[in-house]
């Protein structure tokens, strides 16, 4: 397996689990992750937030970790990543307001470079107008940000995950195993018992 350099996009209040599970987990397999933020630099760090679905009818939110990033937004140079990932939470809904990040994200479309995107992290990728003939899954209130990029919302199970071509998607933090799972097929990495 050739190891591959990913970069993640977070802010403050992204959701925890999914900026330290795939982050961790990629590693794990022998990537190399660059964690950035708009107007950080490596060594800051961010605040996430937990969500969790316990009854009622929308996700409760709590205060989450401080995570320290490893690289320097205003340093990043997307063609040095061979892959993209965008976790969820809050920080979607401000980080698609910055020019430099939907740039960022779109030169991951132009090459055909893989993406993974979880949760609200689909907010992203409509505001960078990449979803267009796609099918992408996601947190179901952003549905209309899915459908209004005109992608085709994947309405599937929140453990699970849809890929369609370089694009891995999936609703929410419980679907970890399938879409980090499909995001490594993507990758081209084998992992062997």
């Amino acid at each position: 397996m050739t190891a591959k350099r990913i970069l993640m996009l977070v802010g403050d209040f992204g959701e925890d689990y999914e900026i330290m599970v795939p982050f961790q987990a990629l590693q794990a397999v022998g990537h190399t992750v660059h964690a950035v933020c708009p107007d950080k630099k490596a060594g800051e760090s961010i605040a996430t937030a937990i969500h969790d679905f316990e009854g009622q009818q929308t996700y409760s939110e709590k205060r989450g970790h401080n995570f320290t990033l490893n690289a320097t937004f205003a340093e990043t140079r997307p063609e040095q990543y061979d892959a993209l990932v965008i976790p969820g939470g809050r920080a979607p809904e401000y980080l698609r307001l910055n020019p430099a990040v939907l740039d960022m994200v779109r030169h991951f479309f132009k090459t055909n470079k893989p993406v993974a995107a979880i949760c609200h992290g689909a907010q992203v990728l409509a505001a960078a107008k990449v979803l267009e003939g796609r099918k992408c899954s996601a947190y179901p209130a952003c549905r209309p940000e899915v459908e209004l990029g005109h992608g085709t919302y994947a309405d599937i199970a929140i453990t699970a995950a849809v890929t369609d071509g370089n694009l891995v998607t999936a609703p929410a933090w419980p679907a970890h195993p399938d879409w980090i799972a499909q995001f490594l097929q993507v990758l081209g990495t084998r992992i062997t018992h």
